[in-house]
């Protein structure tokens, strides 16, 4: 008798609505042996929500991916069936795994993804923008090298691609400054709490969006989606 191989799940979990849970989603965290969560207390929080009990959640975030990693080869030793979530949309993406799922790979482990919503497609789908090709920075760095990167977009390092990023509230006055300085008054879309109830959506110029938001305290999670370089940059 063969002995059953275990297996890690890259599972999609909603960017805000619940409702954004798909079924074949949570079907998986209800048959996972083990879920791994970058917040244990928001995991508890969304299977609760989707009627889901008694279950295995274990941490994995940037700080700890490193020392779990034998656990998690050793359940897959055994044969667990493993989901790997991270707080909100795909798991990889600005988020903690991409490690964990090579070495699972590597060593002869099936990785199978269960992919749900992601505030990137999202803010490019809302965006008008068309979304054929795309550059992600993630998060944008800090001071210099934040300034070193705008400069790049500037010159056209990424070509005529859309530049998507995600940014702090605390932030966004300063990016939004940075570049229209550095790049000039491109179209921008903003948009704030995706799918959430206090959702919003700006469309519009660089100029126009330092406008809009600098007499308003901005809050929660955002993402940006800056228009391509074309003819009239160069």
């Amino acid at each position: 008798m063969t002995e059953k191989k275990g297996k890690l799940w890259i599972v999609g979990t909603p960017i805000g609505n619940l409702d954004d849970m798909t079924i074949r989603g949570k079907r998986v965290l209800e048959e996972a042996d083990l879920i791994l969560a970058e917040d244990t207390r928001r995991m508890r929080s969304l299977l609760s929500s989707l009627g889901i009990e008694n279950k295995d959640v274990v941490s994995l975030n940037m700080h700890n991916q490193e020392e779990r990693l034998s656990f998690i080869i050793r359940k897959l030793d055994e044969g667990a069936e493993i989901a790997l979530s991270s707080d909100a949309g795909m798991p990889v993406i600005s988020d903690p795994g991409a490690k964990i799922i090579r070495i699972c790979r590597d060593r002869g482990f099936e990785v199978d993804v269960s992919p749900g919503p992601s505030a990137v497609t999202s803010a490019i789908a809302i965006s008008g923008f068309p979304g054929s090709h795309f550059t992600f920075l993630g998060f944008l760095p800090r001071g210099k090298n934040r300034r070193r990167l705008l400069r790049k977009i500037s010159r056209g390092s990424y070509g005529e691609s859309l530049i998507v990023f995600f940014e702090s509230p605390f932030r966004l006055m300063e990016t939004l400054r940075e570049i229209l300085e550095i790049i000039g008054d491109r179209e921008i879309f903003i948009g704030r709490e995706l799918t959430k109830l206090f959702q919003e959506s700006f469309f519009g110029c660089v100029s126009d969006a330092i406008q809009k938001f600098a007499f308003s305290e901005v809050k929660g999670e955002i993402t940006v989606v800056l228009s391509g370089r074309d003819e009239k940059d160069v």
